[in-house]
């Protein structure tokens, strides 16, 4: 019924650019106070597909002033490729700006995008996700080039398209760009230790974990790099980071990382072999700005924590201090005091937590005098 619909509304949209007078489509024509005039026949077309219109006037109005509109030619595409009536409302409310572009322009790069999709049904799911992305049709031999340059290289079609998808910037830019930071990273693997017939999983793991690494200077790898190696951090603990930091180590500056390293070095009284291996057990130290880390550690201080229980466990600095005064509340009204102890129980994310929480709260609640007692509950 639904497609029945949508194709009688598309075909009526035909018949309305025709029938229409010339001044319901104008986008040149303003109003007295300056507001350009919507066209419509766009409003009269998204409005049949069911588009909330008080949406897209808020935060594009601009869109419904332009002309020519694709509004059924750029429907009937996305139903072609699976997406039903609610999905193509769904599209155009979140990406009005697809209207716009030239029906042949959106099939174009929708056969360059099954080029690394598995099939129509997974590029819908990413069209329905990243609309802006898809529907970004300049620079379309700039995509098609990058798209063979990683191909060449075996990356799974999966990264390819999660890149599109996540960072369609890297593949708007020349192909000479990519292939610059590529063969750096490949230099830093290879220089690092790292073998080269892993160079290829290594790859896919950072750019799936950090889709944006291909926007980063080549320089920038080797200045952070650079600064590392010069703190003495040897090259198999350099390549640890960079996988630790899923490539974010790109993005540090090194006079940020002197100051929180600096700071870390104070504040726990540290040696310079001491420093290394809390950023090898807690990288996170190396992007935090000196705000963060001071309020971070702060808060420790304030809750009783002691100097050498966060050397002991340095990952407690990735928690808030809200999180961390939480989890000791938590464990404290189970009779347990973690200042008294290691502070490893409440690191971790909230799973991590809950399973250490799960471990201690069943010492504690199961008498030993009956192993078989069942256990009290917090609601008990």
């Amino acid at each position: 019924m639904l497609r029945v619909t949508a194709a009688s509304l598309c075909a009526s949209c035909q018949v309305m650019r025709v029938l229409l007078p010339p001044s319901a489509s104008l986008t040149s024509a303003a109003t007295p106070h300056g507001k350009r005039e919507e066209n419509q026949q766009t409003v009269d077309s998204l409005y049949e597909l069911s588009v909330d219109i008080r949406k897209i006037r808020k935060l594009r109005g601009w869109v419904l002033s332009e002309s020519p509109a694709y509004v059924c030619e750029t429907a009937n595409l996305l139903r072609d490729m699976g997406a039903d009536a609610a999905a193509i409302a769904h599209i155009l409310e979140t990406h009005p700006e697809a209207v716009l572009c030239r029906p042949e322009d959106v099939a174009a790069q929708r056969d360059l995008w099954e080029s690394v999709c598995p099939n129509r049904r997974a590029l819908m799911g990413i069209v329905e996700k990243f609309p802006a992305s898809f529907f970004t049709v300049s620079h379309h031999g700039n995509q098609r080039a990058n798209i063979l340059y990683l191909q060449s290289l075996r990356l799974n079609k999966k990264i390819i398209s999660k890149l599109m998808a996540s960072a369609p910037q890297s593949f708007s830019r020349p192909v000479e760009s990519n292939q610059e930071v590529i063969h750096t990273l490949r230099e830093t693997y290879l220089d690092l230790g790292g073998d080269e017939g892993n160079l290829r999983v290594w790859l896919q793991k950072l750019l799936s974990q950090n889709p944006y690494i291909l926007l980063r200077p080549a320089e920038a790898w080797r200045d952070s790099l650079g600064f590392l190696r010069e703190r003495g951090f040897s090259t198999e603990e350099l390549l640890s980071l960079v996988s630790s930091l899923r490539a974010s180590i790109s993005e540090l500056k090194p006079d940020a990382m002197q100051q929180a390293l600096a700071y870390v070095q104070g504040a726990l009284s540290c040696s310079e072999d001491e420093l290394k291996q809390i950023v090898i057990r807690c990288p996170a130290v190396l992007y935090y700005s000196l705000p963060t880390l001071a309020g971070r550690f702060q808060g420790l201080m304030d809750a009783g924590v002691r100097t050498e229980q966060v050397k002991e466990s340095p990952n407690v600095l990735e928690l808030t201090t809200q999180i961390v005064l939480y989890r000791i509340q938590k464990l404290a009204s189970y009779g347990y005091d973690v200042r008294s102890g290691s502070l490893d129980v409440i690191v971790g994310t909230k799973k991590d937590f809950e399973t250490s929480y799960a471990k201690l709260n069943l010492r504690q609640q199961r008498p030993l005098f009956n192993p078989v007692a069942p256990l009290r509950t917090v609601e008990e």
